[in-house]
């Protein structure tokens, strides 16, 4: 099989965190410069795929890269972009609050708006264990990356749940070079790189990506800015801690 590369991706600019936003004009545009960017590096016969979590700004940013790609390629320019789809795999951390999966918002109300069976009021959430601290943190990702128990997964289970999948891309059957755009959030990047780079730089930028390479038989490397890090051998087929 010719080589993987696979691109975790964050989403571009929104203007809060508090509910399921779109993109903001500006986040639109970065999401068209990576696009131009990304077409600048497409190998000839080159298939790729555009796969976002379950999040409109996520869909948005991952349609307007392909969208950008496509019109700076042209159309012979025998590469084949293939539509965009939603990859549960690459979602914000499974996170509980009585009995439902919430996202990692930035208010009380935003949170409060997510539980409906059943309904948890404002007062209650503030007081939460977990989101009380959470949501009046200067880095409130930062927090849950390094909570030693938060109600849900934590950043290594988050980490391997990405390497897991990535490695799993080796098993289908193609004979020309496969590209993956992944569009997704920080707190996917900062476990990636926490666990598999050994540090957490912090809110990575908008369109900022870490880029996986696979082959079958060699060991993975994965960069991040000016790091590259060739991983165990044994990183294909399950995750392998920093």
């Amino acid at each position: 099989m010719s080589t993987v590369r696979v691109h975790w991706v964050r989403h571009g600019k929104i203007a809060s965190h508090r509910g399921n936003v779109p993109l903001t004009e500006e986040g639109l545009a970065q999401a068209r410069e990576k696009g131009r960017v990304l077409a600048e590096d497409i190998s000839f016969r080159e298939i790729v795929h555009f796969m976002h979590a379950p999040t409109l700004r996520t869909q948005q940013t991952v349609e307007e890269v392909r969208a950008s790609m496509e019109e700076a390629l042209g159309s012979d320019s025998g590469v084949e972009l293939l539509e965009t789809s939603e990859q549960w795999a690459i979602r914000n951390p499974d996170i509980f609050v009585a009995g439902q999966r919430v996202e990692l918002v930035s208010s009380v109300e935003a949170l409060a708006e997510q539980l409906s069976a059943p309904p948890v009021d404002p007062e209650t959430l503030a007081n939460h264990p977990f989101f009380s601290a959470f949501l009046t943190s200067s880095d409130r990702i930062g927090y849950w990356v390094e909570h030693p128990d938060p109600p849900g997964e934590d950043t290594v289970a988050v980490a391997r749940r990405q390497m897991t999948f990535a490695t799993s891309l080796l098993d289908k059957k193609e004979d020309k070079p496969v590209r993956y755009v992944l569009a997704t959030h920080s707190p996917v990047l900062r476990a990636i790189l926490l666990w598999y780079l050994g540090e957490d730089p912090g809110e990575p930028g908008h369109l900022e990506a870490i880029d996986l390479t696979l082959s079958r038989g060699e060991a993975p490397e994965i960069c991040f800015r000016d790091c590259r890090r060739t991983l165990s051998s044994t990183a294909v087929g399950e995750g392998t801690p920093r």
